[in-house]
């Protein structure tokens, strides 16, 4: 079978080039045809680089994008290019700094040998960041799950079958939430448990204003489920606090009118148009290998 490597990257060439190195040592002993795609997000510092372990790969390739369009765009534009561009049977998405840890592919190449066509997503079973932010986390799965009813403990780490790519190439919520677009379309997923690993170089990118953006992404793509759970909710708080209603008790519908708004605003970042022309944003290609 052939599998391709997406790994988009902002500005982390020294954590790149260390992640080849160990991707190319973890897929050594693999009979299948492994190669890798790179989207360079656009990166203000330089990030071709010599990569000198690279014997395993059948072919190594270096997007270079014109402008900068974030995270989860970046990954959209890489699955656009690679299903219209490629010959493949998984795509496995990974960040670029570490966090996905190399040693895990295996797993996902021994499931997807096991189940066929069946995508497989690695479930976080573990964190390596500190006490607060796993607080976060866990505050940001409970509300996806509160609100969608959806338990999305996943990320980009996944392995994608060539007719998930192919649906999530129709679905425009792709352009905004990678986990939210899966979830959406498939609803039979197998899961796999995955570590959490710590990034080669410099602290994490993942602020919590980011985890709270991602997380509202997320649920934006249920924006549907969200508003009708809501006004359930409306419906129901109003009537509970109709004796004692005050300027404190009023505090939860305010906030929920927020969030509301905040997931309104981010599902206009959902566009099929953009996601179908997305290749027109490619300023060059590096052949590595």
């Amino acid at each position: 079978m052939k599998y391709i490597i997406l790994i988009p990257i902002y500005n982390d060439r020294e954590s790149l080039k260390l992640l080849i190195e160990k991707i190319n040592h973890e897929i050594k002993d693999l009979s299948h045809e492994m190669a890798l795609v790179v989207i360079n997000d656009a990166s203000s510092q330089q990030i071709i680089d010599n990569y000198p372990n690279i014997e395993n790969f059948k072919s190594i390739e270096i997007v270079n994008m014109k402008e900068n369009k974030g995270h989860a765009r970046c990954i959209a534009s890489g699955l656009k290019y690679i299903f219209e561009k490629k010959e493949f049977d998984f795509v496995i998405p990974m960040d670029g700094d570490g966090e996905d840890r190399p040693e895990e592919i295996k797993n996902f190449i021994e499931q997807s040998e096991k189940f066929g066509e069946k995508t497989i997503v690695g479930e976080r079973i573990k964190r390596s960041e500190g006490l607060i932010f796993q607080i976060c986390y866990l505050f940001h799965k409970f509300l996806t799950l509160a609100f969608t009813g959806k338990s999305i403990k996943f990320g980009n780490f996944t392995c994608l079958s060539n007719l998930t790519v192919k649906k999530m190439l129709a679905e425009k919520a792709t352009w905004n939430s990678f986990s939210g677009s899966l979830k959406k379309i498939e609803n039979d997923l197998l899961k796999i448990p995955s570590i959490r690993g710590s990034r080669y170089f410099g602290p994490s990118k993942m602020s919590f204003f980011n985890l709270l953006k991602h997380s509202l992404s997320i649920i934006s793509v249920f924006r549907r489920t969200v508003l009708i759970r809501s006004a359930l909710f409306i419906i129901f708080y109003i009537l509970l606090i109709k004796s004692y209603a005050s300027i404190v008790t009023s505090i939860p519908l305010v906030l929920l009118m927020v969030l509301i708004y905040s997931i309104s605003s981010l599902s206009l970042r959902e566009n099929i148009d953009e996601l179908n022309n997305s290749l027109n944003n490619i300023n060059d290609i590096e052949i590595i290998k």
